[in-house]
């Protein structure tokens, strides 16, 4: 009687195991929403990508909900670990990638703002960069910007990828 109540106590209970099939079958969901080059880039077994490459053709509701479903199922004979970690890392890059943007986004207004002594700032914040070009591009986008009614200019443009240019070797 007691090796029984052992063996129940091993094994994961039924809200447990609904977890993680609920889990698994948002994996599965996310895989969906992959581009197919970054599905491509996934180790993933034959059927579980046509399971996916098929779900994205469903338009009904109803085939689209079962479709999700055979996928976790799918999902759960699997080592979906690799997946995930893949899936993990995309997302770490696409946050990267935002911080780098909404950094040089922030060095290109205050360039605009504050002119000359933002330039000073940046060069002392990045000695690489060549101060005379950023601040003859700064000069020309502020220009542009007071007599266009637009908020981003042809030379602010060229002022964010010279900034873009010039903070890619930097952590963001």
């Amino acid at each position: 009687m007691t090796d029984d109540a052992d063996h129940d106590d091993s094994r994961p209970s039924k809200s447990a195991r609904k977890r993680q099939s609920d889990d698994l079958q948002t994996l599965g969901e996310a895989l969906i929403a992959l581009s197919d080059s970054e599905l491509d880039g996934l180790p993933l077994p034959e059927p579980l990508r046509d399971a996916v490459l098929l779900a994205r053709r469903i338009t009904a509701h109803g085939g689209l909900y079962r479709q999700k479903q055979y996928i976790g199922k799918l999902m759960r004979k699997i080592d979906a670990e690799p997946i995930r970690e893949a899936l993990t890392a995309k997302r770490e890059r696409e946050r990267v990638e935002a911080i780098r943007f909404h950094r040089i986004e922030q060095w290109r207004e205050r360039l605009l703002r504050e002119g000359s002594e933002a330039v000073t700032a940046l060069t002392a914040e990045l000695p690489h960069v060549d101060s005379k070009a950023i601040g003859k591009l700064t000069e020309r986008a502020r220009k542009e910007q007071e007599q266009s009614s637009q908020k981003v200019t042809p030379a602010g443009r060229e002022l964010f990828r010279a900034l873009r240019d010039a903070l890619s070797n930097t952590a963001p």
